[in-house]
């Protein structure tokens, strides 16, 4: 495999934090818009104390995480029929196109994962499932 000769290291330093659409929040990562990545992205979300992000997927993209800190819910499936707990130090694979809710059941402390997804941008491939979001109140 040749080295694309106009290709370079990057590093992004973490600081940064912006709402995503999905009601996340996210540290500036490894996406197409901060360093040209071609077919990954790799960010750190945060969910703060009782939140819970609105209903989504990631069209046509695989989604790993890595739990850092905090444990969160997941409701995922079709109708978000299906439900699992991810604790620090697991790892939890969303595949393409597959509706999910992560959220944050604690009162006081605030989730904090490692995503990575095969989508190089950002918020692009995000498809916001509103008619899903008053299944898990």
């Amino acid at each position: 495999m040749m080295v694309d000769e106009m290709a370079t290291c990057h590093v992004v330093r973490s600081g940064d934090t912006y709402k995503g659409k999905q009601e996340l929040f996210y540290n500036v990562g490894i996406s197409a818009e901060t360093v040209g990545a071609k077919g990954i992205h790799m960010q750190v979300c945060t969910i703060p104390p009782k939140a819970k992000a609105k209903a989504h997927k990631h069209e046509a993209h695989e989604t790993a995480i890595y739990a850092l800190n905090g444990e969160s819910g997941v409701w995922y499936g079709k109708q978000l029929e299906h439900h699992c707990i991810v604790k620090p130090g697991d790892f939890f694979y969303i595949p393409a196109n597959m509706p999910h809710i992560p959220y944050n059941p604690s009162e006081t402390e605030e989730v904090v994962v490692l995503i990575a997804r095969t989508d190089p941008n950002d918020q692009e491939s995000i498809v916001l499932l509103p008619e899903l979001d008053g299944l898990h109140a």
